[in-house]
């Protein structure tokens, strides 16, 4: 008897496992071992409006760089000569919020223009200006983004607004932080949307395809929306005709197996 036990459990143990869902999702499926898929090594994301930047400026003279590191307050100069920022007035922990216009309040400098540049060309900007206004000699500025963020829509495990350190996170990277597909996922119509020159434009990608490494979008820009699209229709009904076929075959076969075991 207890034989008929054992194989009775094993058997309910293969009905619930024929029953579970399966996830079949094989990505880049083109690509081909040894072979060199080229991609963007030098990106940069270009800045936006309402991005919040940490800009630092320094020099082998650090009370030089002190008035370019204070947002809107003051600084003074001791009686030994040494400069130093009044302590309640130090660089703005939210950084330069870029405006409406595409301008940041930068000190000293006044108004600067950033919105369409990279951070690689506001560092030449304000580098550039520093040194036309004789302020100082062969400044270094460091520029990094504070809520640089994107948008996962759709079928994957975790919808939700993610924020990035840094500025730098791809399309596959996006789609693994969400939780990765479901199993009703189409892995052929992936869309970023994107803020181009004020207006929204729909990237379209196949996960699937080597293609993804020379999409404008293998790299998110801030804000992006990534939309993966459900399966519907024709797929969806056929999908669900093949698990419930599927189910049924496998309920027939285990009772077929505990008759037999049984008798």
């Amino acid at each position: 008897m207890s034989k008929k036990i054992l194989w009775a459990s094993l058997l309910g143990i293969l009905l619930l496992t024929s029953c579970a869902s399966r996830k079949n999702i094989v990505y880049l499926q083109d690509m081909q071992p040894g072979t060199k898929y080229p991609y963007d090594t030098r990106y940069e994301a270009v800045i936006r409006r309402d991005d919040r930047l940490s800009i630092t400026v320094s020099n082998k003279n650090p009370e030089l760089a002190i008035p370019f590191n204070i947002y809107g307050g003051t600084f003074k100069v001791g009686t030994d000569g040494d400069v130093t920022a009044d302590a309640s007035t130090r660089v703005n922990e939210k950084g330069y919020r870029v405006d409406v216009d595409g301008d940041i309040d930068f000190p000293i400098l006044g108004i600067l223009h950033v919105e369409g540049l990279t951070v690689s060309e506001v560092k030449d900007l304000i580098k550039e200006k520093i040194e036309k206004g004789s302020y100082m000699k062969d400044p270094l500025v460091s520029i990094e983004f504070l809520n640089f963020k994107y948008t996962v829509l759709g079928a994957v495990n975790k919808n939700g607004t993610f924020t990035v350190d840094g500025d730098r996170i791809t399309l596959l990277e996006a789609v693994a932080n969400a939780g990765d597909l479901t199993d009703k996922a189409r892995t052929d119509r992936v869309a970023v949307i994107r803020e181009v020159d004020g207006e929204r434009q729909m990237f379209m990608h196949d996960l699937k395809s080597k293609d993804i490494f020379e999409s404008p979008c293998f790299y998110l820009q801030q804000n992006d929306v990534v939309y993966v699209e459900p399966k519907y229709g024709k797929r969806d009904r056929e999908d669900r005709g093949w698990q419930i076929s599927t189910t049924l075959l496998s309920i027939a076969s285990v009772i077929c197996s505990l008759l037999w075991v049984l008798k």
